[in-house]
C-alpha cells in the first residue's frame, strides 16, 4: 500500500486569527504540540525570523524510526498562512503548510501536506516500514492542531 502524497486537516478554534498566528509562528514550539515531530531547532539560532528563507531542522519519529530533516520557511504572512519545505540535499521533498481562515468569531486552522518528491529510503519507509502511515499521520496532523487550539483559545481575549 503506497502512503498518501498529500492531504489536509482541520479544526475550528475560537480564537482570532491574530491569536493563531501568535502561537503558530513559534515553530521552535512544534515538539510541544505534534507526536511525530518532537524538536525543532532553528538554524541561526534559539529563535529565527520567521520570514520566507528562514532555515530549522525538525527531528521525527514513527513507532522505533527516528530521523531529522532540513526545512525551509517557503510564506509566513502573519495571521493567514505558513508554509516550509523539508529538504533533501537541498530538493524539495514535501510542502507542510498552515491556513488561518476566519469564520465567524474564530478562524478555521487548516494544515495540509504535499509530497513532491521522495528519495528512495523515504519511500521504502513511508510505504512499507510506516504500518498504518496515513490514519497515524492523520491522527498526528489533528493532535498537532488540536494543541494550538488548546494554547490559542487560552490566550485569546475574553468578549466583553
Amino acid at each position: 500500500m503506497t502512503s498518501a502524497r498529500s492531504g489536509s486537516v482541520s479544526v475550528h478554534i475560537d480564537a482570532p486569527a491574530e491569536t493563531v498566528w501568535e502561537v503558530l509562528s513559534h515553530l521552535e514550539r512544534m515538539g510541544e504540540w505534534s507526536p511525530e515531530c518532537y524538536r525543532v531547532r532553528w538554524e541561526d539560532g534559539p529563535t529565527s525570523p520567521l520570514v520566507p528563507g528562514a532555515r530549522f531542522r525538525g527531528w521525527n519519529r514513527f513507532g522505533w524510526m527516528r530521523w531529522s530533516v532540513a526545512c525551509q520557511v517557503k510564506s509566513a504572512v502573519p495571521a493567514r498562512e505558513l508554509s516550509f519545505a523539508t529538504l533533501v540535499r537541498e530538493r524539495e521533498m514535501t510542502t507542510w503548510s498552515y491556513h488561518i481562515r476566519p469564520v465567524g468569531q474564530g478562524v478555521d486552522l487548516v494544515e495540509s501536506f504535499q509530497v513532491h518528491w521522495l528519495p528512495p529510503s523515504a519511500r521504502i519507509a513511508e510505504d512499507y516500514l510506516m504500518r498504518d502511515r496515513n490514519r497515524r499521520r492523520q491522527q498526528a496532523m489533528l493532535a498537532t492542531l488540536e494543541n494550538i487550539k488548546r494554547l490559542a483559545e487560552a490566550q485569546a481575549p475574553s468578549a466583553p
